[in-house]
């Protein structure tokens, strides 16, 4: 009685699921297998309808065929085109539509309240837009106008990030979006809210006696979120061209990251609560004041040929689609201050960057050390804590205390006590896009960026963009393979700090001070 009431309730209610965009990448590689492991795992309520939209001609069995090989391919829970998997299909059509046609979307009514009668769907819609920013607001206006909102049950429009290019595009598009929906029926996915360990940075910080009353300025000494990839921009140079790291990941993962480590303990845990202390720890960034700060406190960087485990890498503006004299930044890192009462005088290292040598998403909390000039500060040189959360590709938390050495009279060492969640036999965590698809369809907008977030965001960021305008020299060169310029790791150095090593990356590769 108990499991089944459990699965009632984290079941979706019953609606229709349409995706613009799905003869696309984002819908072959990330959404296709997320509605298949909700409906695996009982989330997907049996009145359920998923529409694919785009202007690609494609059949009933065509698009069927396309969504069992996206699953077969990049779904964590396999399927043969057997029965079962018909029945899953069943509920799958397609709509060829060009979206500047309103009389598509008439048809496109028609066909949705054809499922809806079939599955007995109470007239729940979500549209989600795996379409380009400036197709939003048009697509917005011709579902009121083919009538596609005028069903009876609850409506939410789903949208990918870019959301605009700087504050004030993005306030064009959300005022386009606005004359259509309630900000409340909007959800815009930043899917790094919808990773395993970025949801559990909350749980961390609020569930643990021995980590939420040191979570303050008396005794963290710096935060270090590192973001990077291993490739380049493959065949997104005409889009990554225009927007470059800081757009690109700088305005919305690194900060919608460093809210989550910053935030005060909500009041209640409802989505508006939550929502309302991320914004507060944007509007308590300290702003860079003119492009002297800017330059004081960010590194751009953009990467030129280098090589990585034997293997040649081309320069960036050798890339196809990238202007040969191109200024994009590749590479981006900051320092930031969050200027409240808990977080005063802390720095946060934020860096993101492409060709980098491993690919990992990572926060690094490091303690303030122990006096260096009583007891065992004496004689050794005690390494700061850490508590390391991992977020990509592995995920776990790792904690550095200092310890005695095993066989030793006394000497000192750092001592790893590393909770790996992906190397856990059994363990199948669901995929960012799972969470946020089921989050969305249940109401549940926690993890979605609410407008006011975006807003406060993109006025950090414009500041470092418009600073850049005014530079002449252009980005900082580093060697594709390696960590990025140089000048990020000094910028660390003038507090007194260094990066710490990331998963998978070699000792080698950092500044190391452990005793001997």
């Amino acid at each position: 009685m108990t499991e089944n009431h459990d699965l009632e309730l984290l079941q979706t209610p019953g609606a229709v699921f349409f995706i613009f965009g799905a003869t696309g990448d984002l819908a072959k590689r990330k959404l296709f297998p997320a509605i298949y492991s909700l409906y695996r795992e009982g989330k997907l309520a049996e009145d359920f309808a998923v529409i694919g939209v785009a202007r690609r001609p494609r059949t009933q069995e065509e698009f069927r065929e396309d969504v069992f090989h996206s699953i077969q391919e990049f779904c964590r829970y396999k399927t043969e085109n057997d029965d079962r998997f018909r029945a899953f299909a069943e509920h799958f059509e397609y709509k060829s539509l060009d979206i500047n046609n309103v009389d598509g979307f008439r048809e496109l009514n028609d066909q949705t309240v054809a499922l809806e009668e079939r599955y007995h769907i109470p007239g729940n819609r979500l549209f989600y837009l795996a379409l380009a920013p400036e197709l939003f607001g048009s697509v917005s206006s011709n579902l009121q106008k083919g009538g596609m909102l005028n069903s009876a049950g609850w409506k939410r429009l789903v949208i990918e990030k870019p959301f605009g290019y700087d504050l004030k595009s993005a306030e064009e598009l959300n005022e386009q979006i606005r004359q259509v929906f309630k900000e409340e029926e909007i959800y815009r996915i930043d899917h790094y809210l919808g990773k395993e360990m970025v949801q559990n940075i909350e749980v961390i910080r609020f569930a643990n006696a021995f980590f939420e009353p040191l979570w303050n300025n008396k005794h963290i000494a710096n935060v270090q979120i590192t973001l990077s990839e291993t490739v380049g921009v493959e065949e997104r140079g005409g889009y990554y061209d225009h927007a470059g790291a800081l757009r690109d990941m700088g305005q919305n993962h690194m900060l919608q990251m460093l809210t989550m480590i910053a935030m005060e303990p909500p009041s209640r845990l409802l989505p508006e609560d939550i929502r309302d202390e991320k914004v507060k720890v944007l509007r308590s960034l300290r702003p860079y004041a003119n492009a002297e700060e800017v330059k004081k406190n960010v590194v751009r960087g953009q990467y030129v040929q280098g090589s990585s485990r034997g293997k040649d890498l081309p320069a960036y503006r050798d890339e196809e689609k990238v202007d040969p004299e191109s200024n994009t930044e590749t590479y981006y890192m900051a320092r930031v201050f969050v200027d409240n009462f808990r977080w005063a005088g802390v720095p946060f290292y934020i860096r993101t960057g492409k060709r980098l040598p491993v690919k990992t998403t990572e926060v690094v909390v490091e303690f303030k050390g122990m006096p260096n000039n009583v007891y065992l500060g004496k004689k050794y040189k005690l390494e700061p804590n850490l508590l390391v959360i991992r977020v990509n590709p592995m995920e776990g938390i790792y904690v550095k205390i200092n310890a005695k050495r095993p066989g030793s009279e006394s000497e000192i060492e750092p001592l790893a006590m590393d909770f790996c969640q992906s190397c856990m036999v059994g363990i199948n965590s669901p995929e960012a896009y799972e969470r946020l698809l089921h989050d969305a369809a249940r109401g549940d907008s926690t993890y979605f960026t609410r407008w006011d977030e975006v807003a406060t965001a993109w006025s950090f960021v414009d500041r470092i963009a418009e600073a850049w305008k005014q530079d002449p020299e252009g980005p900082l060169q580093y060697p594709a393979g390696s960590w990025g310029p140089k000048e990020a790791d000094q910028l660390l150095a003038e507090d007194g700090f260094h990066w710490w090593p990331v998963n998978g990356q070699e000792e080698d590769d950092v500044v190391w001070e452990v005793n001997k």
